[in-house]
């Protein structure tokens, strides 16, 4: 049987302040968010809960913003903060006190460094460490209604009484293992990668896994198109798909359209996609499309060929083998798209993009000599 919660409700300035000072000498604090997205590109806060283990204070973020002790409490010189899965968490946090919650100890990236599965959810994970089975049945309740249920404010606290007790038994198996600086190392990338999507992501459009299919131009152009579209949908805050989606910017790019005309003609953007944002689109492809060939990104690889399959079963070799060694699942040492990356520039003779931190200091050796040797075809 779970825990019986306490938790206390916190929707005023006082009273969030008396819990941030009540938090501020814990070694670590629990940490999670509960939001709602459906209908706007910037999470909307509905309720934010804290713990040290045996209390849980809920606060309304409706009711109270961020106050100074809370950005305090959040921020580098407060507790370490626990959370689980918590890039979005991690947004929300962002959004409503306008900090980059640090330090971080994630217990999923610690999960994914103690077993071979990366994306333990939550629940599981309390399980697997203390023996109880939480309730799932608030999962998709409306977090922004008011007031709560107690079936919604139990589940919401229980949400973080159990993390410190959760990370204390991953703590001395990690520390067994060696990997306390792994995680460190992880769970500081989630913060700097959390400042970077805070504000822009320029990179969005490698992010498209038919992105070889264009030409030098049209990637140009469909990094454009993604580019715009990140700033408009964070400026109107809108879901990016209520502007356009990556399938039709991307039918976009590869058309590269002169004209109304010719963008109307394309698959899937619809008459009022061209009335709304028609010129938009159309500016941004003729200036790709004016772009000098120097000023062209690189064409990429198709990964349908033998020498960049050939490449990648090497790579991808070499990562099951550690992965097996180590006792976790290949992804949490090199994600695909790090492989392609590899496979992309030793086709190009361009310098490799090893993996940094401890990653590098386990494969990137091994990943090296494993594209120096490639010219002896492996077995199909």
């Amino acid at each position: 049987m779970p825990l019986e919660p306490i938790h206390h409700w916190i929707d005023t300035p006082d009273a969030l302040d008396a819990v941030c000072t009540q938090l501020a000498d814990a070694a670590c604090v629990a940490v999670d968010t509960e939001f709602f997205r459906e209908t706007s590109f910037h999470p909307v806060p509905a309720l934010i809960q804290l713990s040290r283990g045996d209390v849980a204070y809920l606060i309304d973020p409706v009711a109270v913003a961020a106050t100074p002790a809370a950005r305090e409490l959040l921020g580098e010189s407060g507790p370490v903060k626990l959370m689980h899965a918590s890039s979005e968490d991690l947004e929300v946090l962002h959004h409503w006190a306008g900090v980059a919650v640090q330090p971080l100890v994630d217990t999923q990236v610690a999960q994914s460094l103690l077993s071979e599965d990366p994306a333990m959810g939550y629940q599981r994970l309390v399980e697997q460490w203390t023996g109880d089975a939480l309730p799932k049945d608030e999962t998709r309740s409306d977090w922004l209604a008011r007031p709560l249920s107690d079936a919604q404010r139990r589940y919401a606290a229980l949400d973080v009484i159990y993390l410190p007790r959760v990370w204390a038994a991953q703590r001395e198996v990690l520390i067994a293992h060696e990997r306390l600086a792994w995680l460190a190392d992880d769970c500081q990338a989630l913060v700097a990668q959390s400042g970077r999507s805070a504000t822009s992501d320029g990179e969005w459009y490698r992010r498209h896994r038919q992105l070889w299919r264009l030409s030098p131009r049209a990637i140009a152009a469909y990094q454009r198109l993604t580019a715009w579209r990140e700033a408009e949908a964070r400026r109107r805050d809108l879901p990016r798909n209520w502007l356009a989606s990556d399938k039709v910017l991307f039918a976009v790019a590869e058309a590269m359209p002169a004209n109304r005309y010719e963008l109307a003609a394309v698959e899937g953007v619809k008459p009022s996609l061209v009335k709304r944002e028609g010129e938009s689109l159309l500016a941004l492809v003729k200036e790709a499309a004016r772009l000098e060939a120097s000023a062209l990104p690189a064409a990429l690889p198709s990964p349908l060929g033998g020498p960049f399959k050939r490449r990648f079963k090497a790579l991808k070799r070499v990562v099951a083998q550690t992965a097996e060694t180590l006792g976790v699942a290949p992804e949490v040492l090199a994600r695909r798209r790090d492989l392609e990356a590899l496979v992309a520039a030793d086709l190009a003779g361009e310098p490799l993009p090893l993996p940094g931190g401890w990653r590098g200091a386990l494969l990137g050796a091994d990943l090296a000599q494993a594209l120096k040797t490639i010219d002896t075809p492996v077995e199909e």
